[in-house]
Order: structure tokens, then sequence, then C-alpha cells
């Protein structure tokens, strides 16, 4: 089957594309049986970027075929699963999605509602049930307080405010240009501020002495002003560094604040617990069913096209979610 590869790590520019065997059943990360997954379409994300130098957590022995998130149909499945042959799935693969087939735990694989298309459930694990998982539980965001969300445009700033607005809470998106903002607004973005501009006085004023929570995938200097928009009891997000410098926080603003800076790693959180991953499926489901979530498909490479794709996400040039169609 063809398939992307990783064989060096020397950033997006090393990705080819291969013939590599086929998966079977087994053949995962986790141990177990797994679901046999034909697949549509692939999502691919920054730790996928990060993986082509070496630089994510997760390092598997070269060569890999990198790719966690998936959408496809069920070719084979454990019976227990629920999961039948020819169903439309997505899945968090953990490795191995970006190939015409791959391989997914049972738990971390749920139905595709019929609403969105393959290319839509390319892109709607790894972001949906994170920054649900952020706003919901950690964050425990309430109705009527206010969001703001930085990389707007991108796929987890675009999931994260159709979830923000599905809790019932008011959205505020800090975007860098003109094309982004128009995908911030059609994500739901109650307010569109801009990166470059006084977003940090623009966000207190908009959130009436400042903003309940902070949902910040991109880290770098920029934290300590989303610290400095949190009125009292604020929570600022921490989700991720596109910017790629992790910022420093000075405990002191902490205390004389009462704001407070909380982690929000979903693969930590669920992988090995089946019944927290199925409650988070099952909410950001509910939000599908509801007509708040649907994921914004930004570029669509054929798997040929990898490299693009992988550069598009390094170069900070996406726009919603980037998929391979295989």
């Amino acid at each position: 089957m063809r398939a992307v590869q990783i064989s060096e790590l020397s950033g997006p520019e090393a990705i080819r594309v291969v013939d590599v065997p086929e998966p079977g059943p087994s053949h995962m990360l986790t141990p177990g049986e797994g679901v046999l997954i034909d697949v549509a379409c692939a999502g691919v994300s920054f730790p996928d970027v990060l993986q082509t130098r070496g630089l994510y957590q997760l390092k598997p022995d070269l060569p890999f075929v990198p790719g966690s998130e998936v959408a496809g149909t069920v070719v084979q499945a454990p019976r227990e699963s629920g999961l039948r042959e020819g169903q439309r799935v997505v899945a968090f693969t953990v490795l191995g999605g970006m190939a015409q087939r791959a391989v997914a735990p049972a738990y971390l694989t749920f139905e595709l509602t019929e609403p969105l298309d393959f290319a839509q459930g390319a892109g709607l694990i790894l972001n949906y049930h994170t920054v649900y998982f952020a706003l919901k539980l950690r964050a425990k965001l309430k109705a009527g307080e206010h969001v703001l969300v930085h990389g707007a445009a991108g796929g987890v700033g675009t999931a994260a405010l159709q979830v923000a607005k599905a809790l019932g809470a008011a959205t505020i998106a800090v975007v860098s240009s003109d094309e982004k903002e128009r995908i911030a607004r059609e994500a739901g973005a109650d307010e569109v501020l801009r990166s470059d501009g006084p977003w940090r006085e623009q966000a207190i004023e908009l959130g009436g002495g400042g903003v309940d929570v902070v949902l910040d995938p991109v880290g770098g200097e920029r934290f300590t002003d989303s610290l400095r928009s949190l009125r009292e009891d604020g929570r600022a997000l921490v989700v991720g560094f596109t910017a790629g410098s992790i910022p420093e926080v000075k405990v002191n603003r902490l205390l004389l604040r009462n704001i407070s800076v909380v982690g929000a790693g979903w693969g930590a959180y669920v992988m090995g617990s089946p019944e927290r991953n199925r409650a988070i499926g099952e909410a950001v489901n509910a939000m599908v069913d509801e007509g708040f979530v649907r994921p914004i498909v930004g570029g669509r490479h054929p798997l040929e096209q990898a490299v693009e794709a992988f550069q598009a996400i390094d170069e900070r040039r996406a726009l919603g979610k980037v998929v391979l169609d295989i």
C-alpha cells in the first residue's frame, strides 16, 4: 500500500511517499486487537511536523509512517467494539494514519455521523476532543463566560471557537490577517482581534474587565499578555506551542491577580482510559448532531503532495484543518 514515510529527521522536505506492507488488526502501539480501516482522509497536525524533526515526545524508530487521525471505513473490528464492516468511522491511530490502510484502538474509534464527510472527519478527534477536554473538563467553562482564542484560524483555534459556542460562551478570536479573520468568523467567532494590534486591551474591554478563559495553542511571548487579559478567577489554557518557544510564567502574577494557568494534555488523559475517552467522544458527537461542530477544512492535498501539506503547517499558512486525500 502507499504511505507517507519519515526516514530521516530533517524536516518536512525529507518526507517520501513509498510502498509499505499493509498492517493487520494487531499492528498497533497499544496491545490487543485493533480496528482495521480503509483510510479515505488523514489529518495533518502540528505534532506530525514536529515528528519530522524528532521534536515530539513520541519518537518511533526510523523509518515510520506518521499520522494520528483518520476517517474511512471499517475493514475489520473486534466483535466487542460494536463496530461493523463498511461503517464510516473516525479514529485516532497514534501512528500510521497517512496510509491507504491503518489500525486504531477500538476505544479511539468512533462512528462518523452523517452531517460530516471524510475530510471533516479527519479533523475531528485530535482538535475537537482536545478543546472539549480543555474548555469543559480543565477550565470548567460555563455558559455566559468569555473565551479568547489565539491562533483562531487554525485547526485547534477553529475547533475551540465552535466548542466554546456549543458550551454557551462568548468567543473572541485573535488572528493575523483578513483571510484568517474570515475563517475565524466562519468558525463562529463573535469578535475578531488582530495579533499585531492592541488585542489585550480590546479583549479586556469586550470581556467587561477581562476574559474568563484564554485558550492558547501558540505560546511564545504572547502568553504574558494573555495572562494580563484575564479577569479575577480567569484561566489560561496551555494546549501547545506552535510559535516554537515555551513561555515561562512568573507565579507572582498568578498569586496577586488570583488567576490560573491550566495544562490541557488530552492524550495523556485518555490513553489507556476507554471510559474517559468514550465520554469525550460522545459529547463531541452530540455537538455535531446539534449543528455546532463542523470542522473547517482548509488545504486538501493528495497523498503525493504530503510535503506541501506539512509545509503549510510548518510555515503557519494553514487555515482550518489540513487533510490528505488518501
